[in-house]
């Protein structure tokens, strides 16, 4: 595929490769997705509930003659849901897709129960009317109809399953939304020369003459997307163990499904996966599954990688740090805390791009983390659709799959979003916030996470409220594009001041909030560099110096990687033509609060001085000190500091040699706070 180059303003221009992009395991994982016991009581709060909670599928497929010329898409199968009832009701309903499923018969128990299967909804009348907290199980047998679907697929030799984000209700009926988490205990018959995976640990496999028979269960409960059969003819297998942290006598198995020609790559894989698996433990709380796996898949997978639970799906020979790094990062973020809503997702994505930076780290330092997030802001900023991170019709209606996996913002900028929270908080206190979220067992380890509980979770673990950030970058679109200005005032004596104003200009917010870092150079000795709150639009900062500043820097190490803009010194010119005569113009707009703008004109170059009085005439403040070239100019000023009232501003231009007084006028202007 050919390469396309994003042009990225920020605050100096560079140039991004798509490539670059093509080769991470986010832009992989991006590609796959957009083609194609009683848990409530203790979910995070804003979690959906719903009139029952599934508690188990207990599920039985007979696959053998799919893996048999001519390779049919049609099995047999049987579904046993066990459920609690969380509120009153006498039948249930299930997502199953009218065109992938035949539903034969329902039953509860040795009842034969009453069902319709239209508009892909099963709708199963229960024999009475059930009360909160009884709990049931009633199972459906079924058929897979001879279609592709784009979540069962086949060929030569092949199946497998790939369900995000509602592909479950194509294989097997059942509650087909993320906040329900359910454990699976699969069983699944195929020929005795194919291998087949599924999630949680292998409790038995029973051979049978031809045949052979793969019973998975689950521990841990999952979101029905994340359930997967990975299955093939000849089917190589590799099992390594990584020892406990807690226990290193005991120890958590990795299993390696590949075809054949990838042992190389395998081998390489399985030495990183043993120091991945440390790493992110440590950073995020013990692995918290039974078995962790990868199965590589056929052509019929192109996509890079999906996170399923304990048995991640990849493209062939998709073996790359990135790509895996990405999906085993979901194992934590997406898997053990899977997203209460699809509005949520970027709990998932975002989180997953951000660890292919935070692997990135552990073997190149922060340079090799920063190169990373400095790409996703680039894949952000090059195709930033408008749209924020969290859309709260996404909880309700499913959005379409190219928006809901929008990598821009779904995968880019959730991760640009985590890097500006830990520059803001610090490296320590983010790496606590996020491992507090992620052992959290109270709320969220091994349940769902919606958007708002996290923000109060790292409120609390962070000891701050930092709602005002999370507002303005996940629940608001788009970044902010700077016109900032700086200009240095000899105050004489050796004495220096160093003006700054932080000014936005986009219009969809009109204003982040942000601490900006500005660095100082000078004429002698160390350079300076600090953090202030720009909390306001055309916010003004002075500093003072005993020595000559040379050079000025706006946030000099990009830690604002998803921003746009400029900082400039002197003034923003308004038009190109030299005036005629000196000029100071009213300001605008007149009363003001606390912003004004004030227009002057220039005839030929000067020392320009604007300064700011009270009505009596007493120097309050030198609001510019520059030399300046014959033109026209524009600047804000912000009397934030200042009092209602009336005041006096004065413009004075000298001639920059002889330091003759060229032009002196002064305008009233009135402060209404």
């Amino acid at each position: 595929m050919k390469n396309i180059f994003f042009t990225l303003l920020i605050l100096v221009s560079s140039q991004l490769s798509f490539s670059q992009l093509e080769n991470s395991g986010s832009y992989s994982c991006h590609e796959k997705k957009i083609n194609q016991n009683n848990l409530f009581e203790k979910d995070s709060p804003n979690t959906p509930r719903h009139s029952y909670d599934v508690m188990n599928y207990e599920l039985r497929f007979d696959l053998y003659n799919c893996f048999l010329t001519p390779f049919p898409r049609t099995y047999s199968a049987s579904n046993k849901i066990k459920f609690r009832v969380d509120s009153t009701l006498n039948s249930i309903s299930l997502n199953a897709v009218n065109t992938s499923l035949t539903i034969d018969s329902v039953r509860l128990n040795t009842t034969t129960l009453v069902f319709t299967h239209t508009s892909n909804i099963l709708n199963v009348t229960l024999d009475r009317v059930y009360n909160p907290a009884e709990t049931l199980s009633v199972k459906i047998y079924f058929r897979h109809n001879a279609i592709a679907d784009a979540a069962f697929y086949v060929s030569g030799g092949f199946v497998f399953t790939d369900f995000p984000p509602e592909g479950a209700r194509k294989v097997f009926p059942c509650w087909d939304r993320p906040f329900d988490k359910a454990t699976i205990d699969l069983t699944a018959k195929v020929p005795l020369t194919a291998r087949l995976g599924s999630n949680g640990r292998l409790n038995d496999s029973l051979v049978t003459g031809d045949t052979i028979y793969y019973h998975w269960i689950s521990r841990d409960p999952m979101a029905t997307y994340l359930v997967v059969m990975s299955a093939k003819i000849g089917y190589k297998l590799d099992i390594i163990k990584w020892p406990k942290i807690s226990n290193p006598s005991d120890s958590i198995p990795i299993r390696f499904y590949y075809n054949a020609g990838e042992e190389s790559n395998v081998s390489n894989a399985k030495i990183f996966m043993l120091t991945m698996t440390t790493y992110f433990s440590n950073k995020f709380g013990e692995y918290p599954f039974e078995k962790a796996g990868f199965a590589t898949l056929n052509g019929q997978f192109p996509w890079g990688g999906m996170e399923n639970q304990t048995l991640i799906s990849l493209t062939p020979n998709g073996w790359s740090e990135g790509l895996l790094a990405h999906e085993f990062g979901h194992q934590w973020f997406g898997d053990m805390i899977a997203p209460a809503t699809w509005a949520d997702v970027w709990l998932n994505e975002g989180f997953a791009t951000h660890l292919e930076a935070t692997w990135a780290e552990l073997g190149g330092g922060y340079a090799a983390y920063k190169s990373k997030i400095l790409t996703h802001a680039g894949g952000y900023l090059g195709q930033n659709p408008g749209f924020p991170i969290y859309n709260p019709s996404w909880a309700i209606v499913t959005p379409p799959i190219n928006t809901l996996y929008n990598y821009a913002i779904t995968y880019c900028k959730g991760s640009t979003v985590l890097h500006m929270l830990r520059y803001i908080v610090g490296d320590s206190l983010y790496s606590n916030a996020l491992k507090s979220y992620a052992t959290d067992t109270t709320d969220f380890k091994h349940k769902n996470a919606a958007t708002q509980d996290f923000v109060t979770k790292m409120n609390t673990v962070l000891g701050q409220d930092y709602t005002w950030f999370f507002n303005q970058w996940v629940y608001q679109p788009n970044h902010p594009i700077y016109a900032n200005l700086y200009w240095f005032t000899d105050l004489g004596g050796g004495n220096w001041r160093v003006n700054f104003t932080a000014r936005q200009t986009q219009t969809n917010p009109p204003f982040f909030k942000m601490p900006v870092t500005l660095k100082i150079t000078f004429a002698s000795g160390p350079d300076t560099t600090f953090r202030v709150m720009n909390d306001t639009n055309n916010q003004q900062f002075v500093f003072n110096f005993n020595r000559q500043p040379l050079t000025f820097a706006f946030d000099p190490n990009n830690d604002i990687v998803i921003k746009q803009g400029t900082t400039t010194i002197g003034l923003e010119t308004t038009n190109n033509e030299v005036p005629k005569q000196f000029g100071l113009y009213q300001n605008y707009p007149n009363p003001f609060n606390p912003t004004t703008n004030i227009k002057f004109d220039v005839a030929k170059n000067s020392y320009v001085r604007i300064k700011f009085y009270d009505i009596q005439g007493r120097e309050l403040n030198e609001i510019f000190s520059q030399f300046v070239s014959a033109g026209s100019y524009s600047t804000d000023f912000n009397f934030y500091n200042y009092s209602s009232g009336t005041y006096i501003y004065k413009l004075e231009a000298y001639e920059p040699k002889s330091n003759e007084l060229l032009f002196s006028h002064a305008k009233k202007l009135i402060l209404i706070k």
